[in-house]
């Protein structure tokens, strides 16, 4: 009998993959390699803000590779001026700087609170996700993240969401900044109460405290809003960005005010590709089509529409389209739907993430809403 061979991958086995190869995708639809079509809920985990191969931002790409792809930060960038202008407008932050993710946003997010105010305490909470460098898995409230990796970095504190009273016990002297995000997304998509974004800006202004929120899944339109805090009486020091910002391609940041500004001086931080010229010139093209209010009033409106129509079987949780629903056994849950024909993933045992693009159509709202009440 001949020899049976079988594949070994030359990869780190991190992942749990899903045993199916994605190979091509035009907007909300994606085919794997046996040609089978599936409606993309997932979106590269709330990254594809306007779809797969979206020719607006292949436009882009192929523009700017021809002129220049990376000269590093010894140099000037007004691509990366232009860009930072747009996602301050009309806020309170007067400045940005760019990385290539959401756990080095968040790492810069947390050295820059710890630099400003000479403290070193921040307070995060049970079940929220930032990233799996060790800053940002140190803030992470999640023991199944930081297990096998030793000590963690010190001074991270974690406490109940929504619990107002635990927050107030934590507070010291000490205390930097409280580090949030608006919606839980990996921790089973809980928003923040009102009553507790109040207790939270009160704690900071009380105290002077700074307020880092993690946007990077919640924001550039994902909630309906630019960035989720604006739906809440939170002003925030600072944000970290990722996920959406660059539609698809690589690149995170951070803003802040103009009072943190001051100290993040020449040397104290930086990155080697962090705010490209691809990176930039595609994030520009993708939030200056986000952040237009006629594309984020649609947002805010098919999350209603899909929301109204799942609430008849689910519990719906979220904002916007970061959209939960209690389900049970979620990885079992999704890989049902895998077979047929929708993509989504699981946030904790027992809740979905419905991730679709922001620029999902209603015929497709309703394919994915009528695989979901079968």
């Amino acid at each position: 009998m001949p020899e049976t061979t079988t594949t070994k991958s030359r990869l780190f086995q991190n992942y749990s993959r899903r045993p199916i190869e994605l190979v091509k995708g035009q907007g909300t639809k994606v085919w794997d390699a046996d040609g089978n079509e599936y409606l993309d809920f997932i979106a590269g985990i709330a990254v594809l803000a306007l779809g797969h191969a979206n020719p607006k931002i292949n436009a882009t790409l192929r523009e700017q590779s021809e002129k220049l792809w990376h000269v590093s930060n010894l140099f000037e960038s007004s691509g990366q001026e232009r860009l930072a202008e747009l996602l301050t407008e009309g806020t309170h932050f007067e400045h940005a700087f760019f990385c290539n993710s959401g756990a080095e946003a968040n790492e810069a997010a947390i050295k820059l609170a710890r630099r400003h105010t000479g403290k070193h305490h921040i307070i995060t909470f049970n079940n929220s996700f930032h990233g799996r460098t060790f800053g940002a898995m140190s803030a992470t409230g999640q023991d199944k993240i930081q297990n096998g990796f030793g000590p963690l970095v010190s001074k991270f504190t974690h406490v109940p969401f929504n619990d107002s009273e635990a927050l107030k016990s934590a507070v010291t002297e000490d205390t930097a900044a409280i580090m949030l995000e608006i919606v839980q997304g990996e921790g089973g998509v809980n928003p923040a109460t009102p009553e507790f974004a109040a207790t939270i800006q009160q704690l900071c202004d009380d105290n002077g405290i700074l307020l880092i929120i993690d946007e990077v899944q919640t924001g550039i339109g994902r909630t309906g809003t630019r960035y989720a805090y604006e739906q809440t009486v939170l002003k925030p020091d600072i944000v970290s960005l990722a996920k959406g910002l660059g539609g698809g391609f690589p690149i995170g940041g951070i803003l802040g005010t103009a009072e943190v500004g001051v100290s993040l001086t020449p040397g104290s931080h930086g990155t080697t590709y962090g705010g490209n010229a691809l990176g930039v010139a595609v994030s520009h093209t993708v939030v200056s089509t986000v952040f237009e209010p006629a594309f984020l009033q649609e947002v805010k409106e098919k999350a209603a529409y899909l929301a109204e129509k799942l609430s008849v079987k689910y519990e719906v949780r979220g904002m916007g389209l970061l959209m939960g629903l209690v389900v049970g056994d979620s990885a079992a849950f999704a890989a049902d739907m895998q077979t047929k024909g929708l993509l989504v993933v699981p946030a904790g045992p027992s809740v979905v993430r419905l991730l679709p693009p922001l620029n999902v159509s209603y015929e497709e709202l309703d394919q994915a809403a009528a695989i979901l009440l079968a």
